[in-house]
Order: structure tokens, then C-alpha cells, then sequence
């Protein structure tokens, strides 16, 4: 009787230590899901942060390029418009004395025609 009671008595450790080992096996299980999903939701955190940081600063740096190419291309129009008028005033100058020049051909055949006629 002793002895069915010492074996009823390791019988029942025996199924308390595996209910404890299967109890600790859960905790386990669940922390090491909460950690996952814990360090799933803080990388995915700082992945956002980073994105985030990254974007902020290839916005400045697209805003700042823009920038620089609008006061490049300012700057060339600028002179090209210099250089223009530029031109355009050595045209009017040389159409002036082309034109005086014409203008004094043309007198001086009228007046020959004229001259002439005259005769």
C-alpha cells in the first residue's frame, strides 16, 4: 500500500512537472511571439522613420538642384538676351549705313537721270 501510494504520489509529480513543462512551454511560445511581433512593429518603426528622413532630405535636396538650375538657366537667358540686343544694335547700326548708302546711290542715279533728262 506504501508503495501504491509512493507511486501514485510520483505518478501525480510526474504529471504536475509536465503540466509545468508544458505551461513553460507556452509562456515561452507566447513571449517569443510578443518579441516577434514586438521587433516586427519596431523595425517597421524605424523603416519608416528612415524612409521618412531620406525623403525629407531628397526633397531638399531636389528643391535646392531645382534652384541652382533656375538661376543657371536665368542667368543664361540673361546674357542671351544681352547678346541679343547686342546684335540687334549692330544690325540697326549696319542697316542705317546700308541704308544711307542706298538712300545716296539711289539720289545720285536720280539725279544722273535727271541730269539727263534735262539735256
Amino acid at each position: 500500500m506504501e508503495k501504491e501510494t509512493h507511486d501514485k504520489e510520483a505518478f501525480q509529480a510526474l504529471q504536475r512537472i509536465k503540466g509545468a513543462e508544458e505551461k513553460a512551454r507556452e509562456i515561452i511560445r507566447e513571449a517569443r511571439e510578443k518579441t516577434s511581433s514586438e521587433i516586427i512593429q519596431k523595425a517597421q518603426e524605424e523603416a519608416d522613420h528612415i524612409r521618412e528622413k531620406f525623403m525629407k532630405e531628397a526633397r531638399e535636396k531636389s528643391e535646392r538642384r531645382k534652384k541652382e538650375l533656375i538661376k543657371k538657366a536665368k542667368k543664361e537667358m540673361d546674357m542671351i538676351q544681352k547678346k541679343s540686343e547686342e546684335e540687334e544694335s549692330l544690325l540697326r547700326e549696319k542697316a542705317e549705313s546700308v541704308m544711307s548708302e542706298a538712300v545716296e546711290r539711289a539720289r545720285d542715279k536720280l539725279r544722273k537721270f535727271l541730269e539727263k533728262e534735262a539735256t
